[in-house]
């Protein structure tokens, strides 16, 4: 119980009791705290939550409980995380061997394709274009120049010479020069 609880039940304070009469020390009254009068006994409060001493602590068990495979709560709940990890496991496994694949035919997709002028030219168009753009984004910002106007028009400009190299390159992987 806290002091708050106790005092609430208790009787209210006087005004008498509340200050202190001055003293040769201080010329103000000083507030003091209330007389509690004794201590209160809360009959409220149950012991059925405490446990009994008297009680035997051991449980009887089965005679064959040496020979069951899971004795414990503990063992069965560890053999259970134990069981959910190695399918988490395994499931990560499947996953990693369809990314090893499709990067492993990706890879061959690209070497097969080397020779193609199509994809000669995007390579070489993107390196082009990213090399331009990052050094004239430079120079304007040396110069103090380079504004978020600036940024958006050539980020346009970017896109758009994306979609016509889409179109473009599409035409000719379908036309002209197949993909292996």
């Amino acid at each position: 119980m806290s002091y708050a609880d106790a005092a609430a039940k208790g009787p209210k304070q006087s005004p008498q009791d509340a200050y202190v009469r001055p003293s040769f020390t201080t010329s103000y009254p000083t507030p003091r705290a209330p007389d509690v009068g004794g201590n209160y006994k809360d009959e409220s409060e149950s012991t059925a939550s405490l446990i009994d001493v008297d009680t035997p602590h051991v449980a009887s068990v089965d005679s064959n409980f040496l020979d069951q495979e899971v004795q414990t709560t503990t063992q069965a709940d560890r053999l259970e995380r134990e069981a959910a990890a190695a399918a988490e496991q395994q499931a990560r496994a499947r996953e990693n061997t369809g990314k090893k694949a499709k990067a492993r035919k990706a890879e061959s997709g690209l070497r097969k394709n080397a020779d193609n002028p199509v994809f000669i030219g995007n390579a070489v168009l993107v390196t082009l274009l990213g090399a331009g753009l990052g050094f004239g984004a430079y120079r304007q910002h040396v110069q103090g120049k380079l504004s978020w106007e600036a940024v958006g028009l050539w980020s346009g400009v970017v896109g758009a010479v994306g979609a016509v190299d889409y179109f473009v390159s599409k035409w000719f992987l379908q036309n002209k020069y197949p993909p292996k």
